[in-house]
């Protein structure tokens, strides 16, 4: 038996003792045999995706058993959540199948945003259905059918009580920080977000879950849930990515390498590598577009889904007709290697 994924977490229930999140400090992707063997002994572990509670008496023993098999960082993780306040479990995943809890769900957004795996490679099917409506405050998640009380008693003891968002998912970095990023508003970026090293994300940026980018981009515009950003790609100021939630349909949108988004442009087909689309200019899978010569001399006009995925494309709109031209860009775009450094 193969197990898909693993995760000893934490978080918050309501009064009901429904599950509101979890934070999985060190997910496991793939575990091999041994921890098969540990859940056997301690679970009687049988096959399938199922949710443990533990106890202390519980977390004690994984935590020998994990270091009988070597895995010192597990075992010391057991050990401290032996005091927790707060419920713990160990959620784990034989198969990669369609999302039935919340305790599926995060353990799922945060093999994403630890870069485990990329966007799109995972079941993520369900995902609304499963998660709820969380006030995300100063004093932890809320069920926000018990907010009204919560702000009731915070007053009453002469504090307040603030409410950042309500919202179905978290910011990213209160459960992951990855290396060597810059996120200035770390409010836009959802946890599930795969942020790759080298990548800068400026305030007006915002990564959705299963989104993100390669390394090094700077992402001062949207990316939707769904859109991949390769190597060396910018996002300028307002631009726009079309994902899969919104209008996208099925089509996964790419962006190649060495690519630039003006400020306020959008796209809603993939790019090949090293293409520009100039500032102001949104282009759609069926946007009519001129395909121009190395002459300046029409080629054909088509839809801008019959370009999807080719390389050194230059998308402009003509100052003088208003019609949407693409020409071929024969040099990539040069971007400025300081303003990616993410030191």
């Amino acid at each position: 038996m193969k197990l898909f994924s693993l995760g000893l977490g934490v978080g918050t229930q309501n009064k009901k003792k429904e599950w509101l999140e979890i934070f999985y400090p060190e997910p496991i992707l793939n575990p091999n045999y041994k921890f098969l063997c540990v859940l056997e002994k301690i679970f009687n572990y049988k096959g399938g995706n199922h949710i443990f509670s533990l106890n202390g008496s519980l977390l004690e023993e994984l935590s020998g058993e994990f270091l009988k098999i070597q895995e010192h960082s597990l075992s010391t993780l057991s050990k401290r959540l032996i005091n927790s306040k707060k419920p713990v479990l160990i959620t784990i995943l034989e198969n990669d199948a369609e999302l039935t809890s919340v305790q599926e769900a995060y353990l799922k957004l945060h093999l994403l945003s630890y870069r485990l795996v990329k966007p799109n490679s995972i079941n993520l099917n369900g995902m609304f259905g499963v998660l709820p409506n969380i006030a995300w405050t100063n004093q932890g998640p809320i069920d926000i059918r018990e907010l009204g009380d919560r702000q009731l008693e915070a007053r009453l003891s002469g504090s307040t009580l603030l409410v950042n968002s309500i919202d179905k998912f978290p910011k990213m970095v209160d459960y992951v920080v990855p290396s060597g990023v810059r996120i200035a508003d770390t409010a836009r970026v959802r946890l599930g977000a795969y942020i790759g090293e080298g990548t800068t994300i400026m305030h007006e940026g915002f990564v959705n879950f299963n989104a993100g980018t390669q390394s090094t981009s700077m992402i001062e515009g949207r990316i939707s849930q769904g859109v991949f950003i390769k190597e060396g790609s910018d996002l300028g100021g307002g631009s726009s990515t079309m994902g899969t939630l919104s209008g996208g349909g099925e089509i996964i949108i790419t962006i190649g390498s060495k690519c630039l988004l003006g400020a306020n442009s959008g796209l809603g087909i993939p790019l090949g590598d090293r293409c520009t689309i100039e500032a102001g200019l949104y282009i759609t899978a069926g946007t009519k577009v001129k395909l121009i010569g190395d002459k300046g001399q029409l080629i054909v006009q088509l839809k801008a889904r019959d370009l999807a995925n080719k390389n050194d494309l230059l998308f402009r709109r003509n100052s003088q007709t208003g019609a949407v031209e693409c020409l071929t860009n024969d040099s990539a775009v040069i971007l400025n290697d300081d303003l990616h450094s993410s030191n």
